[in-house]
């Protein structure tokens, strides 16, 4: 049995979705069980007859400590997804950080108290770019989070992470992180978080121009497969692994879908710093993105692609797909 926290998040039902084609029993943890049933009408069309009949669900919340006990039981392998990923910056940035490493550290509490020794964290790139670096970057690197620009995410991700491997390597739980760059790709269902959210604004036309940032760029099937086979080579233990296939920045973005697009009203000019300031006084996402303006993080996936095998989808490809999911269901104006 593996247990699989978040089951609902975009990610996390990609994973379940490898898990289970793969034959493995999955129990997920949900906030509320009401989501239940939206997971497995999401999964069951990807899924060979009888599947689902191997997934679980249990109730659990980061923040409260009832709960993780029963949802252990009889688990050999946990893959922990679940962390708050917001769209704009908290006033108070402890509103991510706390569930983020809090959260972590109680689900593998009671991991180690249920006997469980293999764990697979979702991380991401956030704990690897940090604003006083160029270059390209990998998985040795961490971002700085003394640095005043380190958001608050950011520091939430490195610090749930760092906390990880601590608590692992003191307790001789056999962990492996995937740190996934800005994950796009299509959807299983309309709950599809934020960074889906960020390319369905670019296809509305809410902005008239789009900020210089960008991202390391990785399709969500790519990240689930990795997902999976960490979680089935033991080699890849100790190890953090980049899920990232080059970067694409919002300009790019904006370009690209105008291009599969043409008849929409997509931004693709440049927006000045000066105007992103003005409107980051009304618009939270934009303030969030402030400290960010100018920066294109580069990733390298060379470990994946070494140690994993793994061939990653190309960056516009998963671009296209997301914007094509969002089109065909209705996401955005036709």
């Amino acid at each position: 049995m593996i247990l699989l926290t978040g089951a609902s998040g975009f990610i996390a039902k990609h994973v379940a979705l490898k898990l289970l084609a793969a034959g493995h029993e999955l129990r997920g943890t949900l906030r509320r069980l009401d989501r239940a049933e939206g997971v497995r009408r999401a999964l069951a069309p990807h899924l060979p007859a009888g599947a689902l009949a191997r997934l679980s669900f249990v109730q659990a919340d980061l923040e409260v400590e009832a709960g993780w006990a029963a949802a252990m039981e009889g688990v050999s392998a946990l893959v922990h997804t679940a962390s708050p990923f917001p769209m704009g910056q908290p006033k108070d940035e402890m509103d991510l950080i706390r569930p983020a490493r809090d959260g972590t550290l109680r689900v593998l509490r009671a991991a180690l108290a249920a006997g469980v020794r293999r764990v697979v964290l979702t991380s991401s790139v956030a704990a690897i770019l940090s604003d006083d670096r160029n270059g390209v970057a990998d998985e040795g690197d961490w971002c700085n989070t003394d640095l005043p620009t380190t958001s608050a995410y950011a520091k939430s991700k490195t610090l749930a992470e760092q906390a990880a491997w601590a608590f692992c390597r003191d307790k001789a739980v056999a962990l492996t992180t995937i740190n996934p760059g800005f994950v796009l790709g299509a959807p299983l269902d309309g709950d599809y978080g934020s960074s889906i959210s960020v390319v369905r604004r670019i296809l509305k036309g809410r902005d008239p121009m789009l900020p210089l940032i960008g991202f390391p760029v990785v399709d969500v099937q790519d990240v689930a497969e990795m997902h999976l086979r960490a979680l089935e080579r033991d080699e890849t233990a100790g190890k953090r692994f980049i899920a990232a296939n080059g970067s694409l920045s919002m300009v790019q973005m904006g370009r690209l879908l105008k291009a599969a697009y043409p008849t929409r009203r997509i931004p693709t000019r440049q927006a000045p710093a000066l105007l992103l300031r003005a409107m980051a006084l009304v618009d939270p996402a934009v303030r969030g993105i402030l400290p960010s303006l100018g920066r294109i993080g580069q990733v390298s996936n060379q470990r994946a692609v070494a140690e994993m095998g793994m061939a990653f989808t190309a960056p516009e490809a998963a671009l296209r797909a997301s914007a094509d999911w969002l089109v065909k269901n209705g996401q955005v104006w036709a």
